[in-house]
């Protein structure tokens, strides 16, 4: 029993020192668990203790940027914390590209080295320089809505290259020459004549105003210069127009530098800078000028060299546009400059290359809309050339941000398009094909790439076909259709007899707008034959027509020398006759779907469809210009361009076609040039070629007849209908 009970009792011990050691392993694991559950919960306050400060933070302090904007969170938003912290984006928004447009309306003469100012949402234009050279008193308004110039007075005295600020309700214009150089202080009140109010302390022309508000009003500070003789440092500060302090002194003294203020700062961008030899020497400084603190200095340097540009505060950057190199071409280039990160972004492109123009900004932040008035051109070339080749202006460009393309440092900022445009440049019988940019990147005939049998002559129109992979183009006065690979330039279709025209089978007499259809027929307009055209390129036989051949509009029977033959999505073609103006859509068995007379249409060209009752064409040639129309069946013209002088003025355009983005491609045809105009402005936004002047240099065409675009995916967006 003892034995047995020993046993037991061993037993027992060996129980009880199992579960002991059993609790105090429990024990130690329930004390881990409650180790990191303590150090889990520490973690998690942390956590939650930094993103509450962050969100206090966010809520309680809006960036400088934004402050000065005006954009920040408000009380009584109803906006609550957590709908902030969510909603806010992680980083500033990009700084928008620039969309720059040559108004449909003009100056009624060319003028150079004026000064401007706004007033309200007017211009006023003081002063510049005459195409005789002279310096002029005359003091110019505009209203930029209506394209409205009058004459609002003049000044006592002629002057260019003075710089204009508004002070006290009146223009005040500073210094200038006439011929040479003065320090005379002049001031305008609308409806009376100028008068002379007082004199700088020193004779300055080529120099700039610009005025800044603070609280405690506003002060207009004079900025660079030259006294015939001396370029100029001292930053002149005054708040009744005829009393001056140095506030401060360039680093580099300059003259026609591009200047604008920003933010309580003043920015002067590049400029020309003294020479010892005599040279035009000119700088790529950026100089701030903080009038708070009494200091200027360099904060950053231009991609190039330029003086005569033009400076705008748009948004939440300053944006320079044209300008000249010495001895070099003037440009059309934009550029963004943003003074938060001293960041240069590319941002557009002039449609009109500009230097010396009077500039200034109407508005303020985003809605800003800079303008630069007259100006001159020394000389352009290659892919930046655009405009008036050379001379001075008539031209007003507006500068606001761009609907379109990408934002500003993209390789899209400001384009109106994306892909290649291809351009029947017929005056020097080839076709191009262009990047948005302006680069040329493909042109035939080449050296590699030859000309069919009987050359390649008068092409009139082409389009990519079988996705990008292929042009179609009808040679007018030629007489054929060609098929070319892209970019192999290997013919691989021709019909017709080159300069030989005729009716018979296979024979073509001024065809034009040659398309391929998706269901392989190509179809075209034989205008000198009165029809229509279906041919199968299989057997190059006729397997429809419209029109029978007669010069007659006799609805379903005959039609009067077409122009255009647009294949519509629902299978049938839009026909322009130019005897009589009709337009009408025809089924491809020659049946009548609709047919309207353009009364005030002289030459109607290549209409296209845009919706189930708008279309798009060209009026070719009317008395005096050419013009751009939407209208409806009825005939109601629903929108219209129809520049009458300046260069926005149309010469003999003969296709127009609506860019997936809003704006209207045009070729004008005898301005060698194509433009893209955006609607909503009625502005020329973008321009290949010299405006009148023929070339084959790189930037310039000769009477260009037709263009295309095809998209990186294939597609051609203009025509999507189409093989």
């Amino acid at each position: 029993m003892r034995d047995g009970g020993g046993a037991a009792c061993k037993s027992l011990g060996m129980t009880t020192d199992r579960m002991l050691t059993r609790q105090a392993a429990g024990e130690r694991a329930r004390r881990r668990r409650l180790r990191r559950r303590r150090r889990t919960f520490t973690v998690a306050t942390l956590l939650l203790v930094v993103i509450v400060v962050l969100v206090a933070r966010s809520l309680g302090s809006t960036p400088k940027s934004s402050r000065q904007a005006g954009t920040g969170p408000t009380r009584g938003s109803g906006t609550s914390a957590a709908s902030n912290a969510t909603t806010a984006p992680k980083g500033p928004a990009p700084i928008p590209s620039i969309e720059a447009g040559v108004e449909s309306w003009a100056l009624p003469s060319a003028i150079s080295r004026s000064s401007v100012v706004a007033q309200g949402s007017n211009l006023l234009v003081a002063g510049g320089l005459t195409p005789a050279g002279t310096s002029t008193p005359t003091v110019q308004s505009i209203d930029p809505a209506t394209g409205s110039v009058t004459t609002a007075g003049s000044l006592a005295d002629g002057t260019h290259d003075a710089a204009a600020a508004t002070i006290g309700g009146q223009l005040w214009v500073f210094g200038g020459g006439n011929p040479n150089t003065f320090g005379t202080i002049q001031r305008f009140a609308a409806g009376g004549p100028g008068a002379v109010a007082g004199s700088l302390p020193q004779p300055r022309s080529d120099l700039a105003a610009a005025t800044v508000t603070t609280g405690g009003g506003s002060t207009t500070y004079l900025l660079g210069g030259y006294t015939g003789s001396q370029y100029l440092s001292q930053v002149l500060a005054t708040t009744d127009g005829t009393h001056f302090r140095t506030v401060a002194h360039l680093p580099v003294p300059v003259r026609y530098a591009a200047t604008a203020a920003f933010r309580g700062r003043i920015y002067l961008f590049g400029g020309e800078t003294f020479s010892s030899n005599g040279s035009t020497t000119v700088t790529d400084d950026i100089q701030e000028v903080d009038p708070a603190a009494n200091s200027a200095r360099i904060v950053g340097h231009l991609h190039n060299a330029f003086y005569g540009a033009a400076a705008f505060p748009i948004g939440r950057a300053l944006y320079l546009a044209g300008g000249q190199i010495p001895g070099g071409p003037t440009l059309t280039g934009i550029t963004a400059y943003v003074p938060s990160s001293g960041k240069l972004l590319q941002a557009g492109l002039l449609p009109q290359a500009v230097a010396f123009g009077g500039y200034t900004t109407v508005g303020s932040g985003s809605s800003a809309i800079g303008y630069i008035v007259g100006g001159e051109v020394t000389s352009q070339t290659g892919r930046n050339a655009a405009g008036v080749a050379s001379g001075q202006l008539s031209t007003v460009i507006s500068l606001r941000p761009s609907p379109y393309g990408g934002p500003a440092g993209t390789t899209a900022a400001g384009m109106p398009y994306r892909g290649t445009l291809l351009i029947a440049d017929r005056g020097n019988d080839r076709l191009v094909a262009i990047t948005p940019t302006r680069r040329r990147i493909w042109v035939y005939p080449s050296p590699s790439m030859p000309s069919p049998n009987g050359g390649f002559y008068f092409p009139d129109d082409a389009f990519f076909i079988r996705h990008g992979t292929a042009i179609i183009s009808n040679q007018e006065n030629n007489d054929t259709i060609v098929e070319i690979g892209y970019p192999s330039g290997k013919i691989l279709w021709e019909y017709g007899h080159p300069k030989v025209p005729g009716s018979l089978p296979g024979y073509l007499f001024q065809p034009d707008d040659a398309y391929l259809e998706r269901s392989g027929i190509v179809t075209v307009a034989d205008a000198s034959n009165n029809r229509i055209l279906f041919i199968n390129p299989t057997t190059k036989t006729v397997v429809g027509q419209i029109g029978n051949g007669t010069d007659a509009h006799v609805p379903g029977v005959s039609i009067a020398y077409p122009n255009g033959d647009t294949p519509l999505a629902n299978g049938d073609v839009l026909v322009s006759e130019i005897n009589g103006s009709y337009v009408d859509e025809y089924t491809p068995t020659a049946k009548l779907v609709w047919s309207v007379q353009m009364k005030s249409v002289n030459y109607p060209s290549d209409p296209q469809q845009l919706g189930p009752d708008r279309y798009l064409m060209t009026d070719y040639d009317p008395p005096a210009e050419g013009r751009i129309l939407e209208f409806n069946r009825a005939g109601q013209i629903l929108w219209r361009y129809d520049a009458t002088s300046g260069d926005g003025r149309l010469d003999q355009p003969s296709l127009a076609e609506r860019l997936p983005n809003g704006l209207i491609m045009v070729n004008d045809d005898y301005n060698d040039r194509v433009v893209a105009i955006d609607p909503r402005t009625n502005s020329i936004v973008w321009q290949y070629g010299l405006t009148h002047t023929p070339g084959t240099a790189p930037g310039m065409l000769s009477v260009p007849d037709g263009f295309d675009l095809l998209l990186a995916n294939g597609t051609t967006p203009t025509h999507p209908q189409t093989g």
